[in-house]
């Protein structure tokens, strides 16, 4: 299928590894033009090397504080400069703090916000003027299957990340009348560097760490963790043309592990 992706250009953000990084590949290999960034630029730079390795695709590495207007605004205005337009964006963040409500104190719920709600917030408000001047854009929102469910453990993410999925469909309508998509993608556990630094070094090697890590799948009906490459198709797809009439939607990517109905 061709997703009509050829010569976009995409925006990952947090995209130096782990999930955000496939989702830059996936865009990349179909054809995208992509921007990526982190906070570290050896990382980046890894990373870009790895995409356009696979993919012959071009890419950007910016390196920005994710959690500052600055820093966003300085990816954005660096794609522009580069691509001359934004069609597609994918925020990605890493997590906030683990820990229980009890452990955290006002300034960690702060940082929480920073790093989760406006970081979100920020990259929309810097894309959209670009989108709405080609009458199209997609918005994909890389968040957590404690949208729907809480996880046991991550109170500030359990606090925060449903606001997002409500911001979400409180401002879809508004988008859809210039062609631009927003829908929210919630993973589940994933094989990153975050689970083992071993993760994605090579096929066999993520073979081997699914049995040794085969105790924390055990709760997860496909019985394993996700492979990072299976979100990003995901995320490519509602990235794609074929998407147009998938908007305000949030989906799950976490083998089955949710156990809301909604």
């Amino acid at each position: 299928m061709d997703l009509g992706l050829t010569g976009k250009v995409a925006v990952v953000g947090g995209s130096s590894k782990g999930l955000g990084k496939a989702s830059a590949l996936a865009l990349a290999h179909e054809g995208a033009r992509v921007t990526i960034c982190a906070r570290t630029q050896a990382d980046l730079n890894a990373a870009a090397s790895d995409i356009q390795r696979e993919t012959g695709g071009e890419v950007l590495a910016v390196a920005a504080d994710l959690t500052t207007a600055a820093g966003v605004r300085s990816v954005v205005a660096a794609t522009v400069e580069r691509f001359g337009r934004v069609d597609v964006l994918v925020t990605n963040s890493g997590g906030p703090a683990l820990g229980r409500f009890a452990d955290f104190s006002d300034d960690d719920w702060q940082h929480a916000f920073e790093v989760v709600t406006l970081s979100f917030v920020r990259f929309v408000r810097e894309v959209v003027p670009h989108m709405r001047r080609n009458g199209w854009g997609r918005i994909v929102g890389i968040q957590s299957t404690s949208v729907k469910q809480p996880v046991e453990g991550i109170d500030l993410s359990n606090g925060l990340r449903p606001g997002i999925a409500g911001l979400m469909k409180a401002i879809m309508p508004d988008l859809a009348r210039d062609g631009i998509t927003i829908n929210l993608v919630l993973p589940g556990t994933f094989l990153t560097s975050r689970i083992s630094p071993e993760a994605g070094r090579s096929p066999e090697g993520d073979q081997e760490l699914q049995g040794q890590l085969a105790p924390l799948a055990a709760a997860i009906p496909v019985g394993r963790l996700g492979y990072p490459t299976e979100l990003g198709s995901l995320v490519a797809f509602l990235a794609s043309r074929q998407a147009a009439y998938v908007t305000g939607a949030v989906y799950q990517v976490d083998g089955g592990a949710t156990k809301s109905n909604i």
